[in-house]
């Protein structure tokens, strides 16, 4: 290995989740609750795989695995300015899946915090 590759480190997933959470706005599981007691309008999106969401998900959720999300996210949620709150298992790939939609216009962006392992009914 050369000198120069020794010296630049790529970011890790951490470092990139670390980044993401810079830029993006968390919502803790009480606040969530609050607004689904006050009816607050809102998308709740899953993006754990489907597998996951089979076997269990938050009450009126949709499911656009990470992986797909900058394919299908347009067809599901064409308003840009719904308010969405992104989930996954603890928090990681939701905020890099906010992140990506706050880059692609949308305006009101939210990641819960500590995920589905955090919401407790």
């Amino acid at each position: 290995m050369s000198q120069t590759q020794t010296q630049w480190r790529g970011k890790t997933f951490q470092d990139l989740v670390s980044e993401a959470k810079s830029r993006i706005h968390e919502l803790s599981a009480e606040d969530l609750k609050r607004w689904q007691a006050q009816g607050k309008e809102m998308v709740i999106l899953d993006v754990r795989e489907p597998e996951d969401f089979q076997y269990g998900h938050l009450p009126g959720a949709i499911n656009i695995p990470r992986g797909l999300l900058e394919l299908e996210v347009d067809e599901l949620i064409p308003n840009q300015d719904k308010v969405i709150v992104a989930y996954c298992g603890g928090g990681s790939r939701s905020a890099l899946a906010a992140d990506t939609l706050t880059t692609m216009g949308y305006a009101n962006v939210y990641s819960l915090a500590k995920g589905f392992r955090g919401w407790t009914p």
